[in-house]
């Protein structure tokens, strides 16, 4: 509508004065309803083809969407086992920093898993101590069985050199008998020294690894009664939280809430636009956006990235073979835009409805590249059709509330 005023102005204006200056012509007599075309056709016609060349280039270089959002990831507040509340540490729409405890769950039995890794491991330290006992044990039996062991080898000795003397003191049967006694004491001496090597692996391998393996189980059983309280994984406010001790929480079925990082969507906003723009929407290009949660608000924003895919054309591989012509929908460029000045888009809610305008921007090529005429006066014409869209952007901000409140009833 204002392209057509605008064009109208220039063409069916100029023909009207000069039809009724000029020729003569009065309205109502020779220009009526029923003449109109006849007497104005050249300004109708010229006033048509400008209004949609102008429409075309201001659309064209200048796009706009109601596609506009700043969208936002939420946690899912679930806990790692499915279980019973035992203890609830916050409540709904509470700011938590992160590591703050959201919740507990009942641990009485991994409780008393660890209790009995606790006992576990004083009772291998009990066991230990009574080792110390029978190593000073088997210590001295040994050195008892080797005492023996070394006297009657020496009786034997003394007895041998005697009869080999000629000696009538020592008989052959009593040196048959400490040889017998020797052989009697080495298996003493060789069973006191298993007995102090087994003692000596109690103490070194044994008892160790047992303690070891209760450490681990007890490490385990704590580590088990520390995932059962649920933390804060970011900063950011905890919102459907209705939970009571006594509730049972399942990781896949029932979550527990939802928390919202206190950064998302902050300050951050993405577009759709029509396909047709995507040679004009780029980084760097500048644009201006109004939100409803803002109204009567102008905020220039300026494009840092654009989603180099169009979700449209996602696939998921099924057992059934796409048709292109079941995509109803042609898609839109995606597009990620923020706030020129920082704290512009501070009061408006993470998810809120937007609409934008791009303006396409020739001024640098203006200044520094050496253009034809025509082309030269191409961009010029560009860049200041721009302020239609921006015109028309600043009165649906305008119309917006109205819109809103008094024609839908909201």
């Amino acid at each position: 509508m204002l392209e057509l005023t605008i064009c109208s102005l220039i063409t069916i204006l100029p023909d009207y004065l000069f039809r009724s200056r000029v020729q003569g012509r009065k309205w109502g007599a020779e220009i009526n309803f029923f003449t109109m075309w006849y007497e104005l056709r050249w300004g109708i016609t010229m006033c048509a083809m400008l209004t949609i060349s102008l429409i075309t280039v201001v659309f064209y270089f200048h796009p706009s969407t109601s596609n506009v959002t700043s969208f936002f990831r939420t946690l899912t507040i679930v806990s790692t086992t499915a279980g019973r509340v035992e203890e609830v540490f916050v409540r709904n729409n509470q700011f938590v920093e992160a590591g703050a405890p959201l919740f507990r769950m009942d641990s009485s039995s991994e409780d008393a898993a660890a209790e009995t890794a606790q006992r576990q491991i004083e009772e291998i330290d009990a066991q230990l101590q009574l080792a110390q006992s029978e190593r000073a044990a088997a210590t001295g039996a040994l050195e008892q069985a080797m005492a023996a062991l070394t006297q009657t080898e020496d009786d034997l000795n003394r007895r041998e050199t005697l009869i080999a003397e000629g000696s009538s003191a020592v008989t052959q049967r009593e040196v048959d008998t400490l040889r017998n006694q020797r052989d009697q004491n080495q298996g003493a001496v060789d069973a006191a020294e298993a007995d102090l090597e087994a003692v000596d692996t109690k103490i070194d391998v044994l008892l160790p690894a047992q303690r070891a393996t209760a450490e681990a189980a007890l490490a385990q059983a704590q580590a088990t009664i520390e995932k059962l309280t649920i933390y804060a994984g970011v900063d950011g406010t905890v919102e459907q939280f209705t939970l009571r001790p006594g509730d049972v929480v399942n990781p896949i079925l029932r979550p527990a809430g939802i928390l919202v990082p206190s950064d998302a969507g902050r300050g951050r906003f993405q577009a759709g636009f029509d396909q047709v723009a995507t040679q004009v929407v780029q980084p760097g290009t500048v644009a201006e956006m109004t939100c409803i949660g803002k109204p009567f608000t102008i905020i220039p924003m300026v494009i840092t990235e654009v989603q180099d895919v169009i979700a449209a054309g996602q696939i998921r591989p099924t057992d059934e073979l796409i048709d292109t012509s079941r995509r109803r929908a042609p898609g839109t460029v995606t597009v990620f835009m923020e706030p020129i000045y920082k704290g512009t888009t501070d009061l408006l809610p993470p998810g809120s409805r937007c609409l934008a305008t791009a303006y396409t921007n020739n001024h640098d090529r203006l200044e520094t590249e050496e253009l034809s005429t025509l082309k030269f006066i191409g961009l010029h014409v560009v860049d200041t059709v721009g302020v239609v869209h921006a015109a028309g952007l600043r009165l649906r901000a305008l119309l917006m509330p109205f819109n809103l409140l008094v024609f839908t009833g909201h």
